[in-house]
């Protein structure tokens, strides 16, 4: 009997992380104009952005190591979705920079409680020889939330625009529709593990130290690549630099993801079949394509050429990178080595989004991009290097 590899649990998490980011994406590409508009510059932006990551870092970390020590999984899934959702009003509230930074931070941390653990139970309904199809599925239906979010906010600023606060107001609805599913996730049983004390806030920085070679050289070429992946808020900001409207800024931003939820899934299963490192390496060096064309492109036509590319390098990259790490750890260790993994990755978005900010004030978008490009391609050939390897 053959096995069904998209199970009820993963059909669910999908449906969950489809209508959070429909809440969340309705804002993303308006946020950049939104922070301006209220004073914020491409500094502070920068600064907002990389805290806010740090934030979500250490908590997936942490959180991620508590549920493998108590055995639990869908608690942190339903109060992680339940922070996202209540931060979008919050930010409609007031405008002052350090409200703005609450609410956003408390976004974050909703998505460090519940990573770990959600990206554990989509693992234990696969198989190694199906990871990447589990965790593209949840990508394409998450990214297709990235679709629907900008759509309705195009739709919405058609008709009030610049009204950006009653649009924070309306993405409180599909979040909580999001967290109303949760209630139909069944968890598997499982035993808790033996732990002599109470969980530190970075006790998972020991997992790095105990953890397999073949993760920490798979994490560490992961980490390297963070460093120079700033914000996606700076390729919206390079196209209004270039001085088209928000309905182009947004436009690009939805095209993007539409290619990346349609390829997603085809992608993972294209990398079940002939391994996810060739896979993922071609990703790496559509980034550093995409991130060269930006660094000199003006028309619109290039721009959303470009985006095409980078919808097809993160289809490329990021479920996969989450499938071949839960590969490379012990089972039972599972949300503890993504946790340790993503919270160490946004470690590296806040120096990422901060000195992106810095540069991009002090030298310019040009600079910006042709480093990111550059580092990229070596990081590629770091990865490359691994497959000599054969315990990875």
């Amino acid at each position: 009997m053959k096995t069904k590899i998209i199970t009820r649990t993963v059909w669910i998490l999908s449906l969950v992380s489809l209508f959070t980011d429909i809440a969340s994406e309705m804002l993303y590409p308006v946020m950049p104009i939104f922070l301006k508009a209220i004073g914020f510059s491409v500094v502070l932006i920068g600064i907002l952005e990389g805290v806010a990551e740090a934030t979500a870092g250490l908590s997936k970390g942490y959180f991620g190591n508590v549920s493998d020590n108590i055995g639990k999984r869908l608690p942190f899934v339903q109060i992680g979705y339940g922070l996202s959702a209540i931060s979008k009003p919050m930010m409609a509230a007031f405008v002052f920079p350090l409200w703005i930074f609450l609410a956003r931070t408390i976004d974050r941390l909703g998505k460090g409680v519940r990573t770990g653990a959600r990206d554990a139970l989509l693992s234990d309904e696969a198989t190694p020889q199906t990871k990447a199809r589990v965790f593209g599925f949840h990508r394409s239906l998450d990214t297709f939330g990235a679709v629907l979010g900008p759509l309705l906010a195009l739709l919405y600023l058609t008709y009030y625009p610049a009204n950006y606060k009653m649009l924070f107001l309306i993405a409180f609805i599909p979040g909580i529709i999001a967290i109303g599913f949760t209630v139909f996730i069944k968890e598997k049983k499982r035993e808790p593990a033996t732990i002599t004390s109470k969980t530190k806030l970075l006790d998972f920085v020991r997992y790095w130290k105990t953890s397999p070679s073949t993760y920490k050289k798979l994490v560490t070429g992961l980490l390297v690549f963070a460093l120079f992946n700033s914000s996606d808020v700076f390729l919206l900001l390079k196209i209004k630099e270039a001085g088209y409207s928000d309905t182009i800024v947004i436009g690009a931003y939805i095209f993007y993801n539409l290619v990346y939820a349609l390829a997603a899934y085809p992608i993972g299963h294209l990398a079940d079949k002939i391994g996810m490192k060739k896979i993922f390496v071609t990703g790496l060096m559509l980034f550093a394509v995409t991130y060269f064309g930006m660094a000199l492109a003006k028309s619109a036509l290039l721009f959303f050429i470009l985006f095409f590319i980078y919808g097809i390098y993160a289809a490329a990259t990021e479920g996969i990178a989450k499938a071949w790490i839960t590969n490379s750890c012990e089972k039972e260790k599972t949300a503890t080595a993504v946790g340790t993994y993503t919270a160490f990755q946004s470690i590296a978005s806040l120096i990422a989004s901060s000195v992106t900010g810095v540069l991009w004030y002090s030298f310019g978008a040009t600079t910006v991009f042709l480093l990111a490009a550059t580092a990229t391609v070596l990081v590629a050939f770091y990865i490359l290097k691994l497959q000599n390897n054969r315990k990875l």
